[in-house]
């Protein structure tokens, strides 16, 4: 079934496309949330009204968010944890550590957009991807050091 999409949608398309979905996708995910319209002249022409109007405010969001990440990549964050014998960490940290760090420097980030593959689980300095935008990501410097209070 052919749709016009309303929204960006990750893995399907961008607003405005004309993409392929099966049927079933379509009437139960798609139409019901508003999210694609079925491909008609009308809605073409109402889509590009709405797309012209979106492009503008994209244009703004992207603009914040640019600003927003060069904000990010001047802050480092270091985060304290108990180490063992062998230089290795009790616990690891994780991406809602890193955003209780960013907190505590008044910069609001939801862990969910900090891109950590896996938790950090040793000493040292490392580059912590946080997606601001759909299409800007920060790096955040992150420093992993020996708790003070355990010398």
């Amino acid at each position: 079934m052919e749709i016009i999409l309303r929204e960006h949608i990750d893995n399907l398309g961008r607003r405005g496309d004309v993409v392929k979905v099966a049927a079933g996708y379509a009437r139960n995910y798609l139409l019901p949330r508003k999210l694609a319209l079925p491909v008609t002249d009308n809605n073409r022409r109402q889509i590009d009204r709405e797309r012209k109007l979106a492009e503008v405010r994209e244009a703004a969001e992207k603009q914040a968010a640019e600003a927003f990440a060069a904000k990010l990549a001047s802050v480092e964050c270091v985060v304290a944890r108990r180490v063992g014998d062998q230089e290795t960490l009790y616990g690891s940290v994780t991406s809602a550590d890193i955003a209780d760090c960013l907190t505590a420097r008044q910069i609001d980030v939801d862990k969910r957009k900090i891109q950590l593959d896996d938790p950090i689980r040793a000493l040292g300095e490392f580059s912590v991807p946080i997606k601001v935008h759909r299409d800007v990501t920060a790096h955040v410097a992150v420093k992993v050091v020996r708790d003070a209070g355990e010398e």
